[in-house]
Formats: structure tokens, sequence, C-alpha cells
């Protein structure tokens, strides 16, 4: 056994306080040494006998409650009583870090596994119940009225081991764990409901129930993925939408998959019954299967957005339900990005945040929270200040099953929800069958995110009531769950039996609650039938156009104002002496030419902030430019202070965010799709790194991007810049994977460029945020052109004329010419500047710029002004499988004209990864193209 004498003591205090902070945190020896009761250990520490000798026996501390005006006096302090107080400490830290453990948190009734350290006969004979009377809830930091320990222990153990139980002890942050002991112990958002509120949440309940029930009866076999089991959740959301407008948000952002989706549509944001009953209907009539007037292809009733708005005490609240396609969690960045739009003021220079305006809510499911790396990606998100959206309410839907999996095949951990653990966010477990404590869940969660501007998770354990959907068995699988489920009384009944059983409402109440809602859908349902036949109403097409009538060019005298103006910066800071002499160099380009990207990039946009429309620009180390071009935000050399000339424009009137993003690019681009959807008047762009790591967001572009209009009739004028082009820097260096893009481009769904100079992308970006006709925006951007002279513009290219999407060889004799070959991007000068093109005169080098939609009409101008060709050549740098070669041949095909492939063949990897295997490959290529050996 260890002693503790004077040369340890001071060694034996600072254990001892980690101890009464998390005894697991201590080496084992030293815990049972606190735990024996020792006088000469539980003296180490000085202020556990100052805080006994100033706090009466059963009395609070000053730091508790306030103490009566005549406190009695306060008890001797003797070694029992110390020993009795640290074993006592130990008790109240075990429930509040392991209490969990032993809630009744499964509806179904498994037991919970419990924990040695919550068991009070463990300390005995140190705890014994003559002790237990004796010492003060006070001095345990318990935050209750002046009881003693027996009198607190009971409700201890109901506070953390009841039907609601909390992991808050790994928080890191001091504050938010001692708010959250005191909100927890105090019961403050935890007490029984008025018999009113008792009463809608019954109706509420029967609301559910007979919604799913109906719904399959009268569609026997159809998906519609019950809710039931959770049945709780809706109530839940009303509490949730109610608190949010109390706190004043005018806006409830929800993310949610399908189980449940259709009764939060109707229940949740309004949507009428006859609405929802005709998605089920529409699977059997032939318009279900016709295309609508824009070509769009609708989708499943249950990946369905809406919105609606709803009346509370405070006044009207919008709610809208974010479309979501079948994978579960991409939908959480899309919602956190919604919510920062709208807390978001971009009349603003700086787009000034307000959290309270809008809150998010993401339900998850049980398998999909730990499963899905979508999770952690937005939850990295949480507290970044160009992502934050002052907390979000995440529930985590738990049925206890993933489709077919059990827990123990699904995940690593105990809980679905251990994953937040990591990222500091207070996790509240509740038993779906107890209504009231589900209520309370939300209610400490919103007040907790109110006050920290946190996420917050509640882990609603349920039950599945059927399989995965109402076409499995689940007894398949689960057998034994299955069997338990259908004997369960659903937690409508259980709630309806328990007011009946106090008087708070009779059993014909409470049935015709049922009945009504019943009634209601028969009635919404017959009279939809009646209007079978009638052709449907048309919504009419959503507008596209080719942007050919938006005006991009900015007056000569008005860019170099602009030129000037985001040059200063203000007196005192001081930039980088070798960055200000590149930065002072655009005084000259803007009147002798060589404006190069960054700076065509800066006038397009500060021109766009003086029109009024708003800019918001992330990406990895976008701010200064992965390859040093941007300088969007300047560094002072001393200070290390940031200025950002771009949000301090005279004439500026909206606001310009740039953010340097999180090395993720899944939940970022889903994170800007959101915003861009929710703020269709802004400029959206995401930048990737290098265009190759686009692909870790491949689900965000094929499910929300590139199919958004079709599915949804959900558009927006997100823009993509993903650097593009092949330099020898090895396979992930090189594509952007242009090909994707190509073959998912249809319906004039998105558009693709690929410019060869900044003048064009002065004018493809202005093009993109005036057009009325929104459509996503995706450019491969360069790199090695990015400072290329050849590939600079003069302001008249910038004060005259639009976007070209394709380009005549400006040097060409059309009559000379036998040889018409077209390229994109950076190709065009790896082909003029070879050594080899003056000697290859009977060859014209034309620019392909827009590569979707195809120009048709300009690509055959520029075929037909060479009277006698006789090939076109079609010249890339990627592999025949790749590139644009692909999907775009057929339109490259004139008539009379063979057309060739020049390229790399086809492989498996985008590039070479060797330098001068690229360099021998490149020379190769741009010898084909010009016909020469």
């Amino acid at each position: 056994m260890t002693d503790v004498d004077g040369l340890n003591s001071g060694f034996a205090r600072d254990l001892l306080e980690d101890y009464l902070e998390n005894p697991d945190a201590v080496p084992t020896e030293w815990r049972e040494l606190f735990e024996s009761g020792r006088s000469d250990v539980v003296a180490t520490h000085p202020g556990l006998t100052r805080l006994l000798e100033r706090t009466g026996n059963g009395q609070p501390s000053p730091a508790a409650q306030p103490q009566p005006a005549q406190a009695p006096e306060a008890e001797p302090v003797t070694d029992e009583l110390l020993g009795a107080v640290a074993a006592a400490m130990a008790l109240v830290k075990a429930h509040r870090m392991h209490g969990h453990l032993a809630a009744r948190l499964d509806p179904l009734g498994s037991e919970p596994p419990g924990d040695p350290a919550l068991e009070p006969e463990r300390l005995i004979p140190k705890l014994t119940p003559e002790l237990q009377a004796r010492v003060p809830a006070s001095v345990l930091r318990l935050y209750v009225p002046g009881e003693t320990l027996a009198a607190v222990l009971p409700r201890l153990r109901d506070t953390y081991s009841g039907t609601i139980a909390y992991e808050i002890e790994h928080i890191a942050d001091h504050e938010k764990r001692v708010w959250l002991r005191q909100a927890i112990e105090s019961g403050k958002y935890r007490h029984e409901l008025a018999t009113e509120e008792r009463k809608e949440l019954l109706a509420s309940l029967s609301r559910v129930e007979a919604f799913e029930q109906y719904l399959r009866r009268a569609f026997l076999g159809q998906k519609q993925f019950s809710i039931e089991g959770l049945d709780v959740m809706v109530p839940m959301l009303d509490e949730a939408i109610e608190l949010a407008s109390e706190s004043g948000a005018h806006e409830v952002v929800i993310g949610m998959a399908h189980r449940g989706r259709l009764n939060v549509l109707a229940h949740t944001l309004g949507l009428g019954y006859d609405s929802i009953i005709r998605e089920f209907e529409g699977e059997r009539t032939i318009e279900a299967v016709v295309a609508t007037d824009e070509g769009g292809t609708g989708d499943v009733k249950y990946h369905l957005g809406a919105e609606g708005t709803r009346s509370t005490p405070a006044g009207e609240i919008t709610v809208t339900l974010a479309a979501n396609p079948s994978h579960l969690e991409a939908v959480d960045p899309v919602v956190e990005g919604r919510a920062r739009a709208e807390q978001t003021d971009r009349s603003t220079r700086y787009g000034l945040h307000d959290p309270s305006v809008a809150l998010p809510i993401l339900i998850h499911g049980d398998a999909s929270f730990p499963g899905q790396g979508e999770v952690a990606e937005t939850l990295n998100l949480s507290a970044l200040d160009g992502y934050s959206t002052g907390g979000t309410l995440h529930v985590i839907a738990n049925n206890q099953v993933g489709f077919t999996t059990d827990p123990s095949e699904g995940r690593s951990t105990r809980y679905s929800s251990d994953l937040a653990k990591g990222f500091d966010v207070p996790i509240i477990h509740v038993n779906a069958d107890d209504p009231e404590a589900a209520i309370s869940a939300v209610r400490l969660a919103l007040a907790f995110r109110r006050r920290f501007e946190s996420d917050v998770v509640v882990d609603l354990v349920g039950y599945r009531r059927h399989g995965h959907n109402e076409q499995d068995e689940a007894a398949y699988t689960q057998p034994l769950m299955a069997a338990q489920v259908a004997e369960h009384e659903t937690v409508r009944d259980q709630f309806a039996r328990r007011l009946v059983d106090e008087g708070v409402v009779t059993k014909d109440e409470a049935d015709a609650l049922v009945a009504s809602v019943t009634s209601e859908l028969k009635q919404a349902h017959e009279a939809l039938k009646a209007t079978f036949g009638n052709p449907p109403a048309s919504d009419g097409k959503i507008p596209y156009s080719s942007g050919d009538g938006v005006v991009t060019a900015v007056a000569a005298d008005r860019l170099r104002a602009m030129n000037e103006e985001l040059l200063q910066v203000p007196e005192h800071f001081t930039v980088h002496p070798k960055l200000k002499s590149q930065l002072e160099r655009r005084l000259q380009t803007i009147e002798e030419g060589g404006i190069d990207w960054g700076q065509a990039e800066a006038l397009a946009f500060g021109s766009l902030l003086v029109e009024g429309i708003p800019i918001r620009l992330t990406g990895q180390d976008t701010e200064r430019g992965t390859f040093s071009h941007r300088h969007a935000v300047l560094h002072d050399v001393h200070t290390g202070e940031t200025y950002t000339p771009l949000q301090n424009v005279d004439e500026q009137t909206a606001s310009f965010e740039i953010y340097n993003s999180p090395l993720s690019e899944y939940a970022c681009l889903g994170f800007e799709y959101g915003y861009s959807v929710a703020a269709p008047e802004a400029l959206v762009l995401w930048e990737a790194q290098f265009g190759d790591f686009v692909n870790g967001a491949q689900i965000v572009i094929d499910q929300f991007i590139v199919a958004g209009l079709s599915k949804w009739r959900e558009t927006t004028r997100l823009t993509l810049l993903l650097p593009h082009g092949y330099e020898g820097n090895g396979p992930e260096h090189s594509s952007a994977r242009l090909e994707r893009f190509l073959q998912l481009a249809a319906q004039e769904n998105i558009r693709v460029a690929n410019c060869s100079t900044s003048g064009q992308y002065f004018h493809l970006l202005r093009r993109q945020a005036l057009d009325a006709a929104g459509r996503p925006l995706v450019v491969m951007t360069p790199k090695g052109l990015l400072r290329l002279k050849q590939a600079s513009s003069t302001l008249a290219d910038l004060a005259e004329g639009s976007f070209r999407p394709v380009i005549d060889d400006p040097a060409a004799d059309h009559e000379a010419v036998t040889r018409l070959v077209f390229c994109s991007g950076k190709l065009y000068y790896d082909i003029v500047g070879h050594e080899q093109r003056t000697t290859a005169e009977n060859v014209a080098i034309a620019r392909l710029e827009q590569l979707y939609p195809f120009p048709v009409d300009a690509y055959a101008e520029v075929v037909s002004a060479y009277p006698n060709l006789k090939e076109v050549v079609w010249a890339q740098e990627e592999p025949q499988n790749m590139g644009a070669w692909r999907t775009i041949r057929h339109r490259l095909e004139a008539p009379r004209v063979p057309l060739t492939y020049v390229g790399r063949p086809w492989r498996a990897s985008p590039s070479e990864g060797y330098p001068t295997a690229h360099l021998r490959e490149q020379d190769r290529i741009v010898r084909a193209a010009l016909g020469v050996s």
C-alpha cells in the first residue's frame, strides 16, 4: 500500500485532484487508497477540509444555493467524515461518468451492463447509512438544495441512470461541463409536462401512429420506411421548432434520410395528406413514368424536399426539409451550408453571421452515424469560422439495427454516438418509449446550443416495428428482436394508458384522436381519387440560357480604378516585400498588358461586388491560392494581422467571403452546394487544391450538383474551380477527371469550361454570376498558365467582348489550311509553342473553351471557315478513355471531313509518374497533332 508523507504529499494532492475529476485517470493503487477513507490521504486536499468546515451538515455551500439566514453550526471534521466524503465524491463522479451504463434506455427491455463504480455497496463501510445522512450534498458539488447524500443518492441514480442518460465528462471545456452538470442535476430542463402539454403530446403521437397505419393498410407492400418505434421523433422536432422560434430563429433546416421522412413531411412541415397520398397513387399511374416538360426524372417520395411555414407563440417560422438521396448522410453538410446561408447577411462587406437566425437539425441513422465518413467531416466543420452554424441539433434515430446488420457487426464502439465524443459534443441518450424524457432531452440540447453555440447529439433509442422497408421481413435476420417488437405496446398506447390512469384524458378521448386522423386521411384519399384522369398540372420549365446575352465587359476606366483600389492597404500595414513588388506590377499590366489569372479574377470579383453580387470562395489554401497566384488575403509581416482588399472596395454593395477550408472535399463541397441553394443570388465558388482531389466529393457531384435539377427541380450557380493540366507532376496532380463531368452532363444541367486566357476566365466568371438562368459551372483551371505571358490578357480584352466558347486560330491562312486541330486549355500553348509549329504551315490550331453545353453553331462556323479542309484533329493530354474525346467526338464530326484522335492511349492511370516520361509523351502528342515527325 502506498504511504503518504511529507515527501509525496504534494504529488498525492495532485493525484487526488485528478481523482475527483476522473477516478479512472489515476493509477489503481492510488484510486484504492483514496477510496479507503484514510484521513492522511484525504487531508492532502486542503480545499476539501475547508469546504467541510464552512458547510454545515446538510447545508448547501455558497456556490450552490443561498444559505438560510441562520445556518446551523458546522459539524466537526473527523477522519471518518473525510473518508465518507471522499467515497461519496467517487460515487458522484462515477454516476456522472458511467451512469449511462446503468440507464434503462432500451424500450425492448434489455439489461444495461452497469458498472461496479456505480454501486454504493462497494464503498461500505465508508458510506454506511449513518454516514450518508451526515455527508452534505453541497460538498459533493451537486447542484441540489441543501440535502444529505442519503436524500440525494436515489435522485442521483434516477438523474443519470433512468430513461435518460448523459455523456458529458469527455468535454474538454470546463465551463461547458459545469454548466451541463448544473442543468442536469438541478432538473431545470427535466420536469413533468403541464397537463395541456401532455395532451398535445398524446395528440401528436396519435397523428404519427394513425398516419403510418393508414398508409400501410391503403398501400400494402409499398415502401414507406415507417417511423414506428421512434414515433416520438416528430414531437421532438415540434419542440425544437418552438424553441428555435422562441430564440429568434426564422428558419429551421432539417436533413434526414428516409426513415420517418413521410411523417415529418406531413406533421412537421405541414404538407397536405393529399400530396403524400398522391405520391403513393402515382406509382400506379402512367404520369409517374412520363418525363416532365423540362426532361426531369423526379425522385422517390421519401427523398423529396419541402418547405412549410409554422405558427408558433413567438411568431411564424419557416421549416425546410432538404432533399436527400439514398446516400444516408450525404445531406449533412448540405443542411449546414443552407443554414449558414440563412444566417449570413450578404448585404454587408464581410457577410455578417448570426447563428440565432436559423437552426440546423440533422437526423441520423444509428448505423450510418458511425459508418459514414461524411458525419465526421461535417462535425469537423462545426467550429470553423467559415462553416460554423452556431450549433446543430443531431438526433440519432436509433432503431438498434442497420437494414439487417446488428450493431456488433456495424461499429467498433458501444454507442452509435461515440464518434461525437472526439469533437467535444455532449451526448444525451433517451428511451424512445418515454416521450416526456425525449422532450426534456430537446430542451436541454437547445439550451446548451443557445448558451455555447455548439453541437449536441440526442441518441433516441427505439426499435423498428417492421423490416427495413415494408417489403422486408425482419424476422429473417433478427428473429428474437422481431418477436419482441411484435409483442411490444406502441409508445402512443403506453402514453395514452398512462394519461387515462392519471385522469388526464378519458379512454374515449384518447381513441378519438386516432379516429380523427384516420378519417381525415380517408377523406383526402377519396378526394384525390376523384381527380384521377384529369391532365396533370404543369409546373412550367426551369429556364435555361446560353448566357450569350449577358453583358460581361466592364468599362476600362472602372477597371483601372478597381485595380488601384485592390492594391491599397491600411496605413502601417506591411505586406511582404517580395509579394508587394509582385502586386504592384499590376499597375503596369493594367496599361501595358500581361493581366494574369489572379489579377483578372480579382477584377471580376471586384466588379461583381460593386454590382451587388455576393461572393463566397472557399477551398484548401484558397486565400493565398495553392499556386501562390491569388493572395486575396494579405498578412502583415510584423503583426500577422490580415487584410482582404475585396472586402474594402469603395462602392461595394455585397459581401465577399473567403475561407481556407479543412482538408476535406466531400463535406466542404456539400456545404457550398447547400449554401448556393439557399443563396441563389450569390456566386459561390469551391476550389480544389488540385483538381484530382475533387473525386473525394463524387457523391455530392453525382447526387446533388448534376442531378438536383432533374430529381428535385433544384439548381444553383455553384462554381467548381479544379486545377487541371499535365505538367509532369504525376497521376494525382494532373487530371480533374474532365471525362466524369462530361459523362454526367445532360439536359443542360451543368456548364463545363477549360479556358486558355485570363480574359476568358474574367468573362466566364461574370457570366456565371449575372446569368439569370443559373447552372453549376465546372472550370478546369490551369496551373502552368497562371503566370504564362501568352495566356495573359489586356485591359481591352476585359473591357470589350464576352466569353467565347470557341476561339479560332488568329494567325491562320484559311485558304491554305488543310488540317484543323481542336484542343482545350493548356495543351494549346504546348502545340503553338513547339519548335516544329512554324514548319506546319497547313495546320490551324483552334481552341474549344466551353465543352458543355457543346457550342454547336460556333464550332460549325469555325470549321466552315476553312474551305480546303481535309482533316479535323482532336488533341488532348488525357488518355483516350479519359478527357473530352469519348463524350464530344460525335459533335466534332464534320461533313465529308475525317476526324482523328491524338492523345495518350487508353490507360488505367491518368498520367506518367516520371517527369522525363511525361516530357517524352507530351512531345509525341504535340508532334502528332501538328503532323510532323
